[in-house]
């Protein structure tokens, strides 16, 4: 019999990765983690591949219980993590023996919660990816009773005086703040907003209850387009800050579709996609403006942290005799885009 995790309250929970990388071509959305840094280090502090199979818990408390000892990592936005009652911190390893039950509960401030177990558990695929897709009804959200398969099992770790095994690996951690800057750049029709594509960073905009992994729908002063003519439809990134007729910003995430006919006014970066998939309904977001040199920057200091931080878990479980799977060593080519 194959050791297990049992899902005991599932509230909102999908397995994810990366997303289907360069499947934008095919008219595939990318999807995957909403927040890809959260996603990246939880699967890094257990000796992982980034890109290797996580859950994603979205707003609402979960709880799973293992039939084998394991280790899991709980990254994302602030939660209260126990084992068996016990506290337990986020952004580290922690070791979890058979039959006791991993909490996650109280998530605030972000939106959503990653865990990931060392070694992964088994996933179904569609073009190489475990992410769901709601458009072609792939990946449904797990359920209480529904069991994953682990591919690993970890031998118990055990502290010669607090008994409890503490890591002190120093994870990137994000801010979480109670109102939201989101870096952009320029988009392709900037130009047709003349002076009141500047509306974009002078006010607050609202995210409204209709927001999902699709997009996020704002409100606040929203520019206009100052040209005539019908934009034709086109390819679009994730990120797209999205100017319609009405009195709303768009800004597409990762499941979004590959085309579409409204003008993006800007483009999200890819560190700031990842901020965006904590952002709650009723949070608020000022967008702040960069150029393609500081967005790339930003994005190469935080997979710097993620390679260090690596270096760091390997140096660790080598130590302590964990066996991290295969190739969990290699940096991942998971993207932002698509």
């Amino acid at each position: 019999m194959a050791d297990t995790l049992t899902i005991r309250t599932a509230g909102i929970v999908t397995v994810q990765d990366l997303g289907r990388v360069g499947r934008s071509r095919y008219g595939l959305p990318a999807n995957g983690a909403a927040d890809q840094h959260s996603a990246r280090v939880a699967n890094v502090l257990c000796g992982n591949d980034e890109r290797a199979p996580l859950l994603e818990i979205t707003a609402l408390d979960f709880a799973c219980v293992p039939s084998a000892d394991i280790l899991v990592a709980v990254t994302g936005a602030p939660a209260d993590v126990t084992v068996d009652g016990g506290v337990r911190p986020q952004w580290e390893p922690v070791p979890v023996r058979a039959g006791e039950t991993v909490k996650v509960s109280g998530i605030r401030q972000g939106l959503r919660v990653y865990l990931a177990v060392l070694g992964s558990f088994e996933a179904d695929r569609l073009q190489g990816s475990c992410a769901p897709d709601t458009i072609l009804g792939f990946g449904p959200a797990l359920s209480a009773g529904d069991e994953l398969v682990l591919r690993t099992a970890c031998p118990p770790l055990d502290h010669p005086f607090s008994r409890i095994p503490l890591f002190r690996l120093k994870a990137p951690v994000p801010p979480f703040p109670a109102g939201w800057t989101i870096d952009v750049t320029d988009g392709p029709d900037r130009a047709e907003f003349g002076d009141t594509g500047q509306r974009l960073f002078n006010g607050p905009f609202t995210v409204t209850p209709r927001s999902n992994h699709i997009g996020l729908r704002l409100q606040g002063e929203v520019p206009r387009r100052v040209t005539k003519g019908e934009v034709l439809s086109r390819g679009v990134p994730i990120g797209a800050v999205e100017v319609p007729a009405g009195d709303e910003l768009l800004v597409l995430h990762r499941g979004r579709g590959v085309t579409a006919g409204y003008p993006v006014l800007a483009v999200v970066t890819a560190t700031g996609l990842s901020a965006l998939g904590q952002v709650r309904p009723g949070q608020t977001i000022r967008f702040r403006h960069r150029t393609l040199d500081q967005a790339v920057a930003a994005h190469r200091a935080q997979r710097n942290a993620v390679d260090a931080l690596r270096s760091r878990v390997h140096t660790a479980f080598e130590a302590l005799r964990i066996r991290a799977p295969a190739g969990a060593r290699s940096r991942g080519t998971g993207s932002a885009g698509a």
